[in-house]
């Protein structure tokens, strides 16, 4: 299996909403994106997967060895092999591979946020890095680019963070900041035992209320001579802007005990229309 085959298997295997825009890429564009996507893949498997915090620090640490590696010509895991042509071609920094990792560390130290100050540098980490990537692999005249793929990732993570509410609360993780649920009344034990209530509800609301701003912040920081480059950015964040409008309309307190998702050929549709010019944001 060849570096590009392991990454493309990878990202087939994460059922990614993500995935229904790649067709649109010429090869060499969906490669990187592919190797990238991988990648996260890879550190995010970790945080997710390695019960024991001790391994998981080591196992990350490894990868911010091979990011070390990988920048100095000499990679050693498929993933790394597969992003190394793609790196000077397309300008990608070492920093924001480095900061996914601290990223998905912070999924190993902490399952509880105190504020939104300390969850939006988490999103910032784990999402806006990999946007800011993608539009360097993308390409872009103007650098206010940049901004919109930082807001679009923080958008984008913030509808994970609702749509698996009830998901990771099994899991023992509460990403809603405890000083708003404080402020609303909910307890840490409501949303872990998946009682639905108007609270959650409100709670949801406002969460949605929120990444919604950042989506409209998002949609005004794309300069306009960047939209053509940058329409597979907006492809994603169409899907998940529907995706989060169905999550306020289907009872969103009802989020703790059922996933809201699109289906295939929803996706497809959205992702096509994107492509003709159509803005859901």
């Amino acid at each position: 299996m060849t570096p590009q085959e392991y990454c493309k298997q990878k990202t087939k295997e994460s059922h990614s909403s993500f995935l229904s825009a790649f067709i649109f890429l010429k090869k060499e564009k969906r490669e990187a994106l592919t190797a990238l996507y991988a990648y996260c893949r890879e550190v995010d498997d970790i945080a997710d997967e390695c019960l024991d915090h001790e391994i998981a620090s080591k196992k990350l640490n490894w990868w911010r060895e091979e990011v070390e590696r990988l920048f100095k010509g000499a990679p050693q895991h498929p993933v790394s092999k597969a992003l190394h042509p793609f790196l000077s071609h397309f300008n990608l920094s070492k920093n924001y591979f480095i900061e996914i990792i601290d990223g998905m560390e912070m999924d190993v130290k902490f399952n509880r946020y105190e504020s939104f100050e300390q969850l939006e540098l988490y999103c910032y980490r784990v999402a806006s890095c990999v946007g800011i990537l993608s539009a360097h692999i993308f390409g872009f005249k103007n650098k206010d680019t940049l901004t919109f793929a930082k807001n679009l990732g923080i958008a984008l993570q913030l509808t994970n963070i609702i749509r698996d509410l009830g998901e990771d609360a099994r899991r023992g993780r509460i990403y809603i900041p405890l000083d708003e649920l404080k402020k609303l009344g909910v307890s840490e034990e409501e949303i872990i035992s998946l009682k639905n209530s108007e609270k959650i509800k409100i709670l949801v609301q406002n969460q949605s209320d929120r990444a919604k701003k950042f989506y409209d912040l998002a949609s005004k920081t794309l300069p306009i001579e960047d939209k053509k480059s940058q329409k597979i950015s907006l492809v994603m964040g169409n899907i998940y802007y529907v995706l989060l409008k169905e999550i306020v309309k289907d009872n969103p307190e009802k989020i703790l005990n059922q996933k809201t998702i699109l289906p295939g050929f929803r996706k497809m549709r959205i992702s096509i229309l994107t492509m003709l010019g159509c803005s859901f944001i």
